[in-house]
């Protein structure tokens, strides 16, 4: 008997199991706002710290482009070791705050996949679960989640620089500059992409399996080489659902835009931003059937080979019991 195949089960997922997203979007939104509140403090805080003369009020109003530009680089003068520090500063507890709630956050969600799914008969049986590890958290993969973030972040800063100087003031080639650099920064992001994306899934298996780290990684890369096929067939799947998404509220976003030297600038950032929180509440949404698709392979890898295990069809039943209940020390006619 075949099974429905594991990205099926995700897309079931997302449309009657609508709260295990609304559970990721709490969280998440939760610790947006509360990194979007970090973030505005911190720059009032900076900005308090400034200077401003009369004579640079006067140049700010004018409201002239070059004297406004004039008067911000004298104000901001000096102050690019706080912006620094303040920086940096900020992004390390952001990075250590989502660390932790990511690991809660998405342990529940998980937790709460892989209870719906065995429920309704696509999991494990309970005494394959390892009941004697104890839970879990995926705190090392999300720190090395944050760790591949920031690496990817600084090799592209050093990109930049690198290929400002293949464009010197003697021989100028800003467009040889920006080739180099848009080939390596491609490259990184694509680097970047595969390993998240592995961590992800090893954050998956770290939950589902109550595997460490490491083991959680070796685990992650077993599946995807055991079972490449549905594992690409879920993420290919799904990622195209993500990129028509994209592309759809791309297309949608250009309608407030077009009317924004019509309608009052509220309204149009109003719209703006309405319209970016339903597509990450959609991404999230997708999310979560991805979770569920991999927690289908992770938990059912004979089903999502599109495998009939052993002894279930009728006649291996019936073959299986003929064998046993034969008694191989009875005599038969051919003995007699």
């Amino acid at each position: 008997m075949t099974q429905p195949s594991p990205t099926l089960e995700g897309f079931k997922v997302m449309c009657r199991r609508p709260s295990l997203a609304f559970a990721e979007i709490a969280w998440r939104w939760s610790f947006g706002a509360a990194a979007v509140a970090v973030l505005a403090f911190s720059v009032l805080e900076f900005f308090d710290t400034l200077a401003v003369s009369g004579r640079d009020l006067f140049l700010l109003r004018t409201r002239h482009p070059l004297l406004v530009l004039k008067a911000v680089l004298h104000i901001l003068k000096g102050s690019a070791f706080r912006a620094k520090w303040v920086a940096m500063l900020v992004l390390i507890v952001l990075s250590l705050a989502w660390v932790i709630v990511a690991s809660i956050g998405g342990r529940a969600t998980v937790k709460r996949l892989r209870s719906y799914l065995r429920d309704r008969g696509n999991g494990m049986p309970p005494s394959a679960e390892g009941h004697g590890a104890p839970q879990q958290f995926p705190l090392g993969l999300n720190f090395l989640r944050v760790l591949l973030t920031a690496a990817t972040g600084s090799a592209i800063f050093g990109a930049f620089i690198l290929s400002a100087a293949a464009s010197s003031a003697a021989d100028p080639s800003p467009g040889g500059a920006m080739l180099i650099f848009t080939a390596v920064a491609l490259g990184l992001g694509m680097v970047w992409c595969v390993l998240n994306w592995l961590l992800s899934i090893s954050a998956l298996l770290a939950v589902a399996e109550r595997k460490r780290t490491f083991a959680a990684i070796r685990s992650a890369v077993d599946l995807c080489c055991n079972h490449t096929g549905p594992v690409l067939a879920a993420g290919t799947w799904f990622g195209l659902a993500h990129l028509v998404l994209f592309f759809l509220v791309t297309s949608v976003l250009m309608f407030p835009l077009a009317f924004a030297g019509v309608l009052p600038p509220g309204i149009v950032l109003g719209g703006v931003i309405l319209i970016s929180l339903l597509y990450f509440a959609a991404a999230d949404f997708l999310y979560v059937g991805r979770m569920a698709a991999y927690m289908v392979i992770i938990q059912c890898p004979a089903e999502a080979q599109g495998e009939v295990p052993q002894g279930s069809s009728s006649f291996g039943t019936a073959l299986r019991r003929l064998q046993t209940d034969v008694d191989p020390g009875e005599l038969i006619l051919c003995d007699t």
